[in-house]
């Protein structure tokens, strides 16, 4: 099979990458694709090299499959490309995902919904992944009304010189001298924790908290609960976490929310406090679980219930995703 990977020196296709390799999924050919400044220099993959090639080079070797991390603007120009000449494209941007003739998948709650006709595929936002893994167990068994959301978003999820800007503020710190690197963000990050994820809208929210307000429904496929979000930078290199209130239309048993969710596939229960456990992004990193703990009654709202999500926003919230739709697609024999 011939794959491509567009944005493949980039963060998230690195690890589209590694997790190709790990999952063994069936490569015979490997594309890599980047910008034109890349083109001609390598990347490894099963520890040979390959060269990078361009946009229309990749195009042109017709792949059957392109896993896309490069931006929203890119994948606009190039998915209907690559779908004229018969390739799946499984799009990790936020371009296709609100598009009502495409699909957004996370496999494990509604892969049954593609076809073969599903050209280009939307991959959720790496904050929407972890929290439907939780949410859309409990919907189908209390149905919920409303959700209330903050996340705790580690600097990965805005690329390497945001790690780049954090690292050196680290290190400022500690020898004294003046950071060297350009800032992605508009203040400090070390030490800090900015509620400002993405750019603004006229009415306040940023896009990554309408992202979360809106995908859900589209996954879930039910637009009869209310979702709002506050999503929130921190000084973590790898891992995003939620604090998740989540209000049902049932009552429901806490031990019975406990064990539905230790019995759902790609999800973690980590939920003893009085061994000090709990999901924490340290730990998620390099994980394609989603991990779910302090799972507790919320006292101020009947049939209301708190918990805290964490996940690897690399991995399952982005190219583990990416390959688990391509799986799938093997699996049904569409490609």
């Amino acid at each position: 099979m011939k794959v491509a990977v567009v944005g493949a020196t980039g963060m998230v296709g690195q690890i589209m990458l590694k997790i190709l390799e790990e999952r063994n999924f069936p490569v015979t050919e490997l594309i890599p694709v980047a910008s034109e400044k890349s083109v001609g220099k390598t990347v490894e993959y099963k520890g040979k090299p390959y060269p990078i090639v361009s946009m229309q080079d990749a195009v042109n070797r017709r792949p059957d499959l392109a896993l896309f991390s490069a931006g929203g603007s890119t994948s606009l120009e190039w998915a209907p490309k690559f779908e004229q000449v018969g390739t799946f494209v499984v799009d990790n941007s936020s371009a296709w995902r609100m598009d009502p003739s495409k699909k957004l998948v996370v496999p494990e709650i509604n892969a049954h919904v593609l076809t073969a006709e599903d050209k280009i595929i939307a991959n959720p936002n790496c904050s929407t992944i972890q929290l439907v893994m939780v949410l859309n167990p409990l919907h189908q068994k209390y149905k919920i009304k409303r959700v209330i959301v903050s996340t705790y978003q580690s600097v990965t999820g805005t690329g390497k010189a945001a790690v780049d800007q954090l690292n050196d503020e680290i290190r400022s710190s500690v020898d004294g001298n003046p950071c060297t690197v350009a800032k992605v963000y508009p203040y400090e990050i070390f030490k800090n924790a900015l509620p400002h994820c993405d750019v603004f809208d006229e009415g306040g929210y940023t896009k990554e908290e309408l992202k979360l307000m809106r995908e859900p429904k589209k996954i879930m496929g039910d637009d009869s609960f209310q979702l709002t979000a506050t999503a929130v930078r921190v000084p973590v290199q790898g891992g995003h976490s939620e604090s998740v209130n989540i209000e049902f239309e049932n009552e429901f048993d806490l031990d019975e929310v406990k064990s539905i969710l230790s019995q759902t596939s790609g999800v973690s229960l980590q939920d003893d406090v009085a061994q000090n456990i709990y999901p924490m992004a340290k730990y998620a990193e390099g994980k394609d679980e989603v991990f779910v703990g302090r799972l507790r009654k919320d006292p101020s709202q009947p049939h209301a219930l708190n918990c805290w999500i964490v996940a690897d926003n690399l991995r399952k919230g982005a190219a583990t995703n990416a390959v688990q739709i391509a799986e799938y697609l093997v699996e049904k024999k569409f490609i």
